[in-house]
């Protein structure tokens, strides 16, 4: 991520994640006991989740980002950083009650990697188990806010289709005028 991104370490992005972006992308959808977090960056989500999950999986590609995390959660037993490629990860199938993956998408650079992801994610949950994803809607200003950095947003109208296709059932998908969140239900 380029160094605009750094914002999504401060206490503002991580109030307006707390306060607006979950509660409203994951309304009253249960996770389970054990979430996969995908693409964590920062950690604002993994905050929120690893205050309210009995246990977190936190997969991160970047290998930095996934060493602050690692020592900013190191004393919460709840929280656990992999670094890792969510294309192919390193767990068995069936593994996680429920999966989430907040404003990162946009970072994952062709349709097909974010294809992979989302294969990924339904094979590592179990059936039946909630996946609840949210992203901005694209924008010329996060474009111009991307510069040197990995943009391709997702059209949520294409939601439904891409993640029945990597293995999702019940796909809803909600939009604003600033994103999109999306919940599916593994086969």
């Amino acid at each position: 991520m380029n160094k605009a991104h750094e914002r999504c370490g401060s206490e503002g992005w991580r109030r307006l994640v707390r306060e607006v972006i979950l509660p409203w992308a994951l309304g009253d959808v249960d996770l389970g006991d054990e979430v996969l977090e995908v693409g964590p960056g920062y950690g604002a989500t993994t905050d929120v989740l690893g205050a309210t999950m009995p246990r977190v999986t936190a997969v991160e590609i970047d290998e930095a980002l996934a060493a602050m995390l690692t020592a900013r959660f190191a004393d919460n037993p709840r929280v656990r950083i992999v670094v890792g490629d969510a294309t192919r990860m390193p767990f068995e199938d069936d593994r996680f009650s429920g999966a989430a993956c907040f404003t990162m998408l946009h970072h994952v650079p062709t349709d097909e990697l974010q294809d992979r992801l989302f294969a990924e994610v339904a094979r590592v949950l179990r059936p039946g188990a909630a996946l609840v994803a949210s992203d901005a809607i694209a924008s010329d200003e996060l474009e111009a806010h991307h510069v040197g950095d990995t943009y391709h947003p997702i059209d949520p109208a294409t939601l439904p289709a891409r993640l029945a296709a990597a293995g999702f059932t019940d796909v809803e998908v909600r939009t604003s005028s600033q994103g999109w969140a999306a919940t599916a239900r593994a086969r």
